[in-house]
């Protein structure tokens, strides 16, 4: 590692093509907080499965279509792959880190004690009640290898948003919640209306 005369740090010494370290790769993306959800799905016998997502964005309004990346060696991702059915929840800073926990586990009893129900668009896919600010049922478009992960691309057949509460973000291990009020003024800041074009058309 180097570090110049601004403070910043860094890997230096490596010649063109070696490939990045897994470790400079989670360095990067783990300096800066980001949202957690779960996802949830059903087993070949209906039964719930769910695991905690960091990496998981919006990708098109119009169908509207999220994206998810899951480790290859998720044992939910099979199911997911073959009952063409998820739920994205966005966890909210109350209650949702004892849900972030729980299903980053490799527990098989994940959904005891935790209040869920069958989504209504999509009735075979499970949805958790609480800690949540909101979430997304899904129907499966397509599946599409990425190195060692599977990027999931989903068609959102219905979304529900709760407006109370705060979202749960995630950093280098720690959770926290996301403290400026909805709707407050944020200098600086890029209005809603106009960021998802400022960004995805610039």
């Amino acid at each position: 590692m180097t570090v110049n005369d601004h403070g910043e740090s860094g890997y230096g010494g490596r010649s063109g093509g070696t490939a990045l370290a897994p470790g400079e790769f989670r360095d990067f993306f783990g300096s800066v907080p980001t949202a957690v959800a779960v996802v949830t799905t059903a087993a070949p016998d209906g039964s719930p499965l769910g695991f905690t997502c960091s990496a998981f964005c919006a990708v098109s309004p119009d169908p509207a279509l999220l994206l998810v990346s899951v480790d290859e060696r998720s044992r939910t991702l099979p199911a997911l792959l073959g009952s063409e059915v998820f739920a994205v929840h966005l966890l909210a800073a109350e209650g949702g880190a004892d849900l972030a926990r729980t299903f980053a586990g490799r527990s098989d009893r994940k959904f005891e004690g935790v209040a869920w129900r069958y989504g209504t668009a999509v009735p075979r896919c499970p949805v958790l009640l609480d800690g949540v600010l909101g979430h997304a049922e899904c129907t499966l478009e397509r599946s599409v290898p990425a190195g060692d992960h599977r990027l999931v691309l989903g068609r959102m057949e219905r979304v529900h948003l709760r407006e109370a509460g705060r979202p749960l973000l995630y950093r280098r291990g720690v959770f926290g919640g996301w403290d400026v009020p909805a709707g407050a003024a944020v200098p600086g800041a890029v209005p809603a209306a106009a960021a998802p074009s400022a960004v995805t058309r610039a």
